[in-house]
């Protein structure tokens, strides 16, 4: 499979800027920890560094998800940089999560 060009957003210092990603779960089932486990790798591999993950579970705090429109778990917001994207799933097709947050250009 060959690498994909990763899209780095650089600040006006010319660094990397920070992406920011919400996943939203409920509780710890096997979908939410596999969302989790495949999130991290994702992120180890491509962006390196330049993230952090915020993961908000529904079950605890159930109005957090009106802000960014959850209607399903689990899901990831990327909140930066913009604009914003969601991917709802497992996020096991690695293909279709660089696609998603705008990693890999789709085709």
């Amino acid at each position: 499979m060959k690498s994909p060009k990763i899209k780095r957003v650089a600040s006006a210092g010319g660094a990397a800027k920070l992406w920011q990603l919400r996943l939203y779960i409920m509780d710890s089932t096997p979908k939410s920890v596999t969302a989790f486990a495949n999130l991290k790798k994702v992120c180890e591999t491509y962006l390196k560094g330049t993230y952090r993950i915020t993961v908000i579970d529904l079950l605890k705090h159930p109005q957090l998800a009106k802000g960014d429109q959850i209607l399903a778990t689990p899901t990831v917001v990327r909140r930066l940089p913009s604009p914003v994207r969601t991917i709802i799933g497992n996020l096991s097709d690695i293909e279709h999560v660089l696609v998603g947050l705008d990693l890999r250009a789709s085709g």
